[in-house]
């Protein structure tokens, strides 16, 4: 056997007053915040590591548009910890605010589930904003 366990079984909620979980604006804690945070990190060095071979290797400055891919995923990242909301979990209609995968739990409501989709939406532009003008200063740059 590989060591892999069967996922935890997934509880369903509805949101609750008092809930941590806020229908398109909360649905991670802390534990799921540093994950997001250190994919960020890895995600923008990886965009720096490969904005340096490119300059290194003199490729053509419009090559380094590849670089939009690492600095939207790090700026996703970044604004899903900043934000405390996973836009993988609201698409999946799940939160988590324990400390371990095993405490995450389902969203029946779909009205929620809609201000989440709402949310990721708003989510995924913003990033890609931010990602983009980071891409255009790194093909901007001369060297």
């Amino acid at each position: 056997m590989s060591g892999l366990s069967a996922p935890a079984p997934i509880r369903t909620i509805a949101p609750a007053p008092g809930d941590d979980y806020v229908p398109g604006v909360c649905n991670i804690g802390p534990w799921e915040i540093r994950r997001r945070r250190s994919f960020a990190i890895i995600a923008f060095a990886i965009g720096l590591v490969g904005f340096a071979l490119l300059v290194a290797s003199g490729a053509p400055a419009i090559v380094r548009l590849v670089l939009l891919f690492p600095f939207w995923g790090g700026a996703l990242s970044w604004l899903q910890a900043r934000r405390r909301f996973c836009a993988g979990f609201a698409m999946a209609s799940l939160s988590n605010f324990g400390d371990e995968e095993a405490s995450r739990q389902q969203v029946a409501d779909a009205a929620a589930h809609h201000q989440d989709m709402l949310a990721v939406m708003r989510m995924t532009r913003d990033s890609f904003v931010i990602g983009l003008a980071i891409t255009i200063v790194a093909v901007l740059v001369t060297v």
